[in-house]
């Protein structure tokens, strides 16, 4: 089976992490203290490089979320929504949230930094589950 894939949604929610991103590291958000607690200097490179790289990383995500949620869907039925934010979760908490946090101790970041990361990520993948749940492949 290939999961059917809506790239639409998965373009919506790709740029959706870019928003997201944008407003949670906002100096009065948690940009102050993410560059802080990361020791960034935000008067270093240029940004340009690691936005290019979030984009593509970002439709990867939503891709793996889309084609993931439409297999969920299809074993399980029910609310393609309910369905995409459940698996989103899941996703969330068993590779992004449990890497962060492995390699963030071994790294011996702060538990501050780790908890703004991990809290950044579960709304990027809540607001792409969103998205991708709203916005279903023809389900025929």
């Amino acid at each position: 089976m290939i999961p059917e894939i809506n790239y639409w949604a998965v373009l919506v929610a790709t740029l959706s992490t870019m928003l997201v991103g944008t407003v949670w590291y906002t100096p009065k958000v948690f940009g102050n203290a993410w560059m802080r607690l990361a020791k960034v200097d935000p008067t270093g490179k240029s940004a340009v490089g690691p936005i290019l790289v979030t984009v593509i990383v970002s439709f990867i995500s939503a891709w793996v979320l889309a084609g993931a949620s439409w297999i969920a869907f299809e074993f399980y039925g029910g609310s393609f929504l309910l369905g995409t934010l459940l698996t989103g979760v899941i996703l969330w908490a068993g590779f992004t949230a449990s890497r962060f946090i492995t390699h963030d101790a071994f790294e011996g970041r702060p538990a501050a930094l780790t908890i703004i990361n991990i809290a950044h990520e579960f709304v990027t993948v809540v607001v792409m589950a969103v998205i991708i749940g709203v916005w279903p492949p023809a389900i025929g």
